[in-house]
């Protein structure tokens, strides 16, 4: 991270527990270096044990992703990003709209069976990522399913969690895939309009589809982390911590090009 993207990120920085009380020890490495590890290993998609001896080692790198992801403290540090992301756009923190959809991607050899499956649509056998974004295409939630997972079954899942975590959801945009039962349901149990974008079948070549093409560009920005190009993980919530900080490197460097660089002070010497 530049200096500008550290000093945004900082600020909302969850506070360890052993400076508040709650038990614990004082980290042994800087969260700086810490946080700066994670996002190399994202970004350039190498291994845990291949990381630069620049970083501190890798495997407590690694301890530091897990308690991070058990924890759900890089959530809780990408919540307060988005927010503050949202709130420098003119918007309220809190989305009323989002977009839904899914991405199939290819497995890797340490996937296991029991957390893999075969899309029969893209026939990719592997795992699918489903994502709810804003309107900003900030993600608002993510769940990582087998590729045989169906897009309605995955969205009955998310939907309550989004809901209950923003109440002022009111509207769902999604493709053709959730149609059906998903969208009296959302409306009946969760209060939620659910409005599937169809494509044209009449118009020929690419077209840009309102409200969906958002999710796609967020898909877009993913595949720029290397380590997404293909699902590596061996759990599936390791899979959606890989998510999170990538999307959290998207809000750090938002933010930091939107706040002013402060410029010091130049003291010229006086001349008698």
């Amino acid at each position: 991270m530049t200096d500008g993207e550290w000093a945004v990120v900082r600020q909302s920085f969850p506070t360890p527990g052993w400076m508040e009380g709650r038990g614990g020890r004082p980290e042994s490495y800087c969260h700086r270096q810490m946080i700066d590890a994670v996002r190399y290993l994202v970004d350039n998609g190498v291994k845990w044990r291949s990381l630069p001896v620049d970083f501190p080692p890798w495997d407590r790198v690694y301890a530091f992703f897990r308690r991070w992801r058990d924890d759900e403290l890089v959530h809780e540090l990408h919540d307060r990003l988005r927010a503050r992301v949202r709130l420098s756009e003119g918007r309220d923190a809190e989305p009323s709209a989002a977009v839904v959809d899914s991405q199939s991607v290819r497995a890797g050899a340490t996937v296991k069976n029991v957390s893999r499956g075969f899309d029969g649509g893209k026939k990719i056998n592997g795992r699918k990522r489903h994502l709810i974004v804003d309107c900003l295409g900030l993600l608002l939630d993510v769940l990582v399913t087998p590729a045989s997972t169906p897009d309605r079954d995955a969205a009955r899942m998310m939907l309550p969690v989004v809901r209950d975590r923003f109440p002022a959801l009111r509207r769902v945009w999604a493709d053709g895939g959730y149609t059906g039962h998903l969208l009296d349901w959302a409306a009946q149990q969760l209060g939620l309009v659910v409005e599937v974008v169809k494509r044209n079948d009449h118009r020929a070549g690419f077209a840009v589809l309102p409200r969906r093409w958002v999710v796609e560009r967020t898909f877009a920005w993913l595949m720029r982390t290397r380590r997404l190009a293909r699902d590596y993980e061996t759990r599936p919530a390791s899979s959606q911590a890989m998510i999170l900080w990538s999307t959290t490197m998207i809000c750090g460097r938002r933010l930091a090009r939107l706040t002013p660089a402060r410029t010091p002070r130049l003291h010229w010497p006086t001349t008698a």
